[in-house]
């Protein structure tokens, strides 16, 4: 039975063969590697990856599709959770001493930021994620200080991750084409994220930029005075687009 793709769970599934090959190129999966997909759909890349390691966890919410992936895959190769990845505890996933989760996948458009924020808690634990995502997602990830598009996920994320734009998909590639073009981001933990409280900081970027066309001084006013600012080396009529990651590091800590 051919599987009618469902608005609700944002289902785009990835269809074009050259782009499931460099996607595999980029993740580079080894024997090995405990690797969990997001949202394997009708597995084009499950069936891939499961071809490079000894075994592989997926989780997937829509109950018909893991039906069918019970039917397809062996339950001893594929460990299936029914889960809403937004729910799960990803730390749940045995992981052999030494070795971290590798994570992937073509992620729902309309769920992205709350579950890389998700993940981000599991980040210690996590060797690597490779995910597809709109493009317009990834850019902001990746944007750097002074960019239209540096915000409040660029920092938070910044601060857990190295992260780096692989390549973009266009809409052709996918069944049904989703409006948009869409990317291919990795993102590898830091080894030492910049120290502070993570809700602190949430804090801190969370007011920044729910203003960013005033000045930082104006959109901090009732967190920080002007003197805090220039302690920690902002300049106060600086806009909030145009401040370093180090330097709201630094507002959380002092916060």
């Amino acid at each position: 039975m051919k599987h009618i793709p469902r608005k609700r769970f944002g289902q785009n599934f990835l269809t074009d063969d050259g782009v499931l090959h460099n996607i595999i190129l980029a993740i580079d999966p080894q024997p090995q590697d405990t690797m969990v997909e997001i949202g394997p759909g009708l597995a084009a890349m499950t069936r891939l990856l499961l071809q490079g390691v000894d075994q592989m966890h997926v989780v997937e919410l829509d109950r018909d599709l893991v039906e069918r992936l019970k039917k397809t895959f062996d339950p001893k190769k594929l460990i299936i959770h029914s889960a809403d990845a937004l729910q799960f505890d990803f730390s749940s996933i045995a992981v052999p001493a030494g070795s971290k989760l590798r994570v992937v996948g073509n992620l729902p458009y309309n769920i992205s930021s709350p579950l890389l924020f998700h993940l981000a808690e599991m980040a210690p634990h996590v060797q690597d994620q490779h995910f597809m995502l709109q493009k317009e997602v990834v850019e902001r990830m990746v944007a750097e200080p002074g960019s239209k598009t540096y915000g409040r996920l660029s920092v938070m994320l910044q601060w857990r991750y190295k992260m780096e734009l692989m390549f973009i998909v266009p809409p052709t590639a996918f069944d049904p084409p989703p409006r948009v073009e869409s990317a291919i981001v990795r993102m590898i933990p830091l080894a030492n994220p910049l120290h502070c409280d993570q809700e602190k900081l949430e804090q801190v970027v969370l007011k920044a930029f729910s203003q960013r066309r005033k000045v930082i001084r104006n959109c901090l006013a009732g967190m920080f005075v002007e003197s805090d600012l220039i302690e920690v080396g902002i300049d106060p009529q600086m806009r909030p687009e145009t401040i370093p990651l180090a330097q709201y590091v630094a507002l959380a800590n002092r916060l």
